[in-house]
């Protein structure tokens, strides 16, 4: 028991790295963290064996996920505009945040889990529970539109039959 825990605690950093670049909010992201321990700790009886760190990553990104359905049901908020962003952060930071910003959600999940948090693609589709290739394909999507964007082009429209 003191073993889960320790290993537990030990992903907390990289949780709270990754909340952090999903919500784009260190208090929400903190939250997420939170509830995200609570679970696993609740839930240690579910847990049999492996690596633990992809199972509190399933958990996160399943209760993110709980989150984002949650809010599509509440009324829009107006978005921030470019001047209100944090004084002080360099021009490629916001740069690169707009362009993950143009992601759509599985997308910039699957990138995030793979460059920042560097987990194998396996790894990734089990937490996102869909096959390799997918993650292969959104990830291959992402990098394609961040690469376009960061070069000032425009996204490439996909012909729909």
């Amino acid at each position: 028991m003191a073993t889960f825990r320790r290993e537990i605690e030990a992903t907390i950093p990289a949780l709270r790295r990754y909340a952090r670049a999903l919500t784009r909010d260190a208090d929400l992201a903190d939250d997420l963290v939170q509830d995200t321990l609570v679970r696993a700790l609740r839930s240690e009886h579910l847990f049999h064996g492996g690596d633990i760190r992809v199972w509190m990553y399933t958990i996160l990104a399943n209760l993110n996920r709980n989150r984002l359905r949650s809010l599509a049901r509440r009324p829009t908020m107006m978005p921030i505009d470019d001047g209100d962003a944090a004084e002080g952060a360099p021009e490629g930071a916001r740069d690169i945040e707009r362009a993950l910003a143009t992601l759509v959600d599985e997308q910039r999940q699957v990138l995030l889990l793979v460059v920042l948090e560097g987990l194998s693609y396996r790894e990734v589709a089990e937490i996102q529970g869909v096959p390799i290739g997918t993650v292969m394909s959104r990830l291959a999507r992402a990098r394609s539109q961040i690469k376009t964007f960061l070069e000032g082009g425009r996204p490439a429209l996909r012909r729909v039959k």
